[in-house]
């Protein structure tokens, strides 16, 4: 079955050849031209379970795309695109902290839009297909079948961005994976050149499971290239 897609846009000229764009792709398409019907078509497609991805403008009649982000970030395994005209890199980096898979800013292209959506889709289809046990850290746990990251037991609360960092690490466990990958990969193809977010994600990362992170020993900064993740032996 096709990926459902929930366009909350209320320029009806965008919000039109968005959705056009999208079934022509082949994806199915609810879309919403304010706050209000977004969180309708939401609950009627019952969340998660009928959406696999939100493309979210920002300024809507009846309130902030901010609202709507805050509400249904919780269900990880959706991805949230953001699509606003504001360009300020700390807004773009506040909603990506928020929990956004990506942000693009308007005017963007027809095939920017489908890149980032394929992009953001295909890192949330990834989190199911690989498991793998880190035995040479016991106290932490990555089960990418079911999205679950444990530290001494306890779960560790990962945004969308960190949680696919990690993934893009795990499914190269000992292996270097170079900066551009971990960006295209967690954020999208038009940020494979803002090593400043990959910085700031992969420290949270590190402030969430390493035991000093300042002394990283499981996510390892290989100068100049990228990061790898440090295990002792293959998957369990």
């Amino acid at each position: 079955m096709s990926a459902r897609i929930l366009l909350i846009e209320d320029d009806s000229a965008l919000r039109s050849n968005f959705a056009l764009s999208l079934i022509a792709e082949g994806y199915q398409v609810r879309a919403a031209a304010s706050l209000s019907q977004a969180f309708e078509l939401w609950h009627d497609a019952s969340g998660a379970q009928g959406i696999d991805l939100v493309l979210l403008d920002l300024g809507l009649p009846d309130g902030s795309g901010d609202d709507f982000l805050s509400a249904i970030r919780h269900q990880e395994r959706t991805p949230v695109i953001v699509i606003s005209a504001r360009n300020g890199e700390q807004e773009k980096a506040r909603l990506l902290n928020l929990g956004a898979a990506a942000y693009l800013v308007k005017p963007f292209t027809v095939p920017t839009l489908i890149d980032c959506v394929q992009t953001s889709l295909e890192a949330r289809l990834s989190r199911g297909e690989v498991t793998r046990w880190l035995s040479a850290f016991p106290e932490i746990s990555i089960d990418l079948q079911v999205g679950s990251v444990l530290r001494a037991g306890i779960p560790v609360a990962l945004v969308p961005v960190e949680y696919c960092l990690l993934a893009q690490l795990v499914k190269s466990a000992g292996k270097v994976v170079t900066d551009s990958q971990l960006l295209s990969a967690a954020m999208g193809p038009q940020y494979v050149d803002r090593r400043d977010l990959l910085r700031l994600g992969m420290a949270q990362l590190r402030t969430k499971l390493e035991a000093d992170p300042l002394e990283p020993k499981l996510l390892l900064s290989v100068p100049g290239v990228g990061y790898q993740l440090a295990v002792a032996s293959g998957p369990a």
